[in-house]
C-alpha cells in the first residue's frame, strides 16, 4: 500500500556510533535516501554536484533560506551548510524516507519545519569512558581535538530528551536492530498510509455486498 515518506534524524555525540549505524541502515534498505547538504564552500577534488553536496554561491544559499527552502542551516568556519527542502519533499511524495545525520540543533530546525513527518533518534554511548576510548581508538585526532569532542559531548547529550527515541549503543548489532524496529513501526503508522481509509471503505463495501 502506498505511504508517505518520513524524515529519520540520527544524532549523537562524536564516537557514539551514529555514522556506523547510518551506513548499516542504508545498506539494509537501499531505497532509503541520505540527505545531501548544500554548502557555499568550494568543491574539493573528486567531489560531484548532488553527490557530496549541492554547491551554492552565498547569494543562492541565502535566497533559499529567505524562501524557506532550507529545512536547517548553519554557518561553520565562514561557510554556510544546510538541508534543501525540495529533494526531501520529492522523496516523501514518492514514499521514500530520508535519513539525516545531524546534530541536535539541526534536528530541532528540521522538526520545527516538518513536524509529524520527522522521527528523531538519539544515540547514547554506554559510558563516558567508553566514548573517550572509541575516540582514542580511531587514531585520527590529537589529544587536544579529542578533549574538545568530549567537552562538546556533554552539551549534546543534554538534549537527549528532545528526541522521539533513544538507543544506548552498548552493542552495535543490538542498537542496529532497535533502529530497524523503530523505522518499521513508524512506516506502519496510520497517518503515513494515505490510501488506508479508501482501502477500509472497500472492505466495508465487500461486507455490504455479502
Amino acid at each position: 500500500m502506498p505511504r508517505r515518506g518520513l524524515l529519520l534524524i540520527l544524532s549523537s555525540p562524536s564516537g557514539a556510533g551514529k555514522s556506523t549505524l547510518s551506513r548499516k541502515l542504508m545498506a539494509w534498505d537501499p531505497s532509503l535516501r541520505f540527505s545531501v547538504s548544500a554548502t557555499t564552500r568550494a568543491p574539493r577534488p573528486g567531489e560531484e554536484e548532488g553527490r557530496e553536496y549541492y554547491f551554492k554561491t552565498r547569494a543562492e544559499f541565502e535566497d533559499l533560506v529567505a524562501r524557506d527552502q532550507m529545512l536547517e542551516h548553519a554557518e561553520v568556519f565562514g561557510n554556510l551548510y544546510g538541508s534543501p527542502r525540495g529533494p526531501v519533499e520529492a522523496a516523501m511524495a514518492e514514499g521514500r524516507d530520508t535519513l539525516f545525520d545531524v546534530d541536535w540543533q539541526g534536528g530541532q530546525q528540521i522538526t520545527h519545519a516538518m513536524g509529524r513527518d520527522v522521527v528523531s533518534v538519539f544515540i547514547l554511548p554506554p559510558s563516558i569512558a567508553d566514548l573517550e576510548a572509541r575516540l582514542n581508538g580511531r587514531g585520527q585526532d590529537s589529544a587536544e581535538v579529542i578533549q574538545g569532542r568530549m567537552e562538546k559531548a556533554q552539551s549534546e547529550i543534554s538534549h537527549w530528551s528532545e528526541y522521539n527515541y533513544v538507543i544506548v549503543n552498548d552493542d552495535l548489532d543490538r542498537a542496529f536492530d532497535g533502529l530497524v524496529t523503530i523505522l518499521r513501526a513508524e512506516r506502519l503508522k496510520r497517518d503515513r498510509q494515505p490510501d488506508l481509509a479508501d482501502f477500509v471503505r472497500g472492505l466495508n463495501r465487500e461486507f455490504a455486498a455479502r
